[in-house]
């Protein structure tokens, strides 16, 4: 038997764990930072409870490719953080086509076709640490190898998307409340 591949990937964020709960979890935020960078939001539905989705769509930068990039993520546990509990969100993931049904990666045939996430914004220092982790879902050995190689490109594209959430949060700190 072999062992199931995780990725994770943990970045510390100069703001408390309410705000980046609000970043993650209120759309109008949530289309400021999410997704690649370069990429343009086309759509973004939120319904945050368990058995809600976020469903939403982008577009890469010119000169990639003329297509919309299509993910959801389908939630089963959500706990705000409170100031002595950390929060928490698991969710599966996976590209959709425009209306959402699951399809397989547009770059990559042998990707999961869903994987389940896991995200914890942990109070820490006057800031908050946001732990990420994924695995795929019912995945054949192929796809469970496709996702093993694919760690550091995910770990290239979440530090990327990591990196427009953290001016997001600067931008939002800044601004008068």
């Amino acid at each position: 038997m072999t062992e199931m591949p995780e990725f994770r990937i943990s970045r510390r964020f100069a703001a408390s764990p309410c705000l980046l709960w609000s970043a993650y979890t209120e759309p109008e935020r949530l289309r400021l930072w999410w997704g690649p960078k370069g990429f343009t939001w086309v759509r973004g539905d939120l319904d945050l409870r368990p058995g809600g989705t976020f469903f939403y769509g982008m577009k890469p930068p010119a000169g990639a490719g003329d297509f919309t990039m299509w993910g959801k993520w389908t939630f089963r546990d959500i706990t705000a953080p409170t100031p002595s509990t950390p929060g928490l969100m698991s969710f599966l993931v996976s590209f959709t086509d425009a209306d959402g049904t699951p399809v397989r990666h547009p770059m990559s045939p042998t990707w999961p076709l869903e994987m389940l996430s896991t995200t914890a914004f942990i109070a820490d220092e006057g800031g908050t640490r946001l732990d990420c982790t994924a695995v795929p879902v019912d995945a054949t050995a192929e796809e469970e190898a496709t996702f093993a190689a694919g760690a550091e490109s995910m770990r290239q594209g979440w530090g990327g998307t990591l990196d427009q959430l953290d001016d997001y949060l600067a931008r939002a700190q800044a601004m008068p409340q």
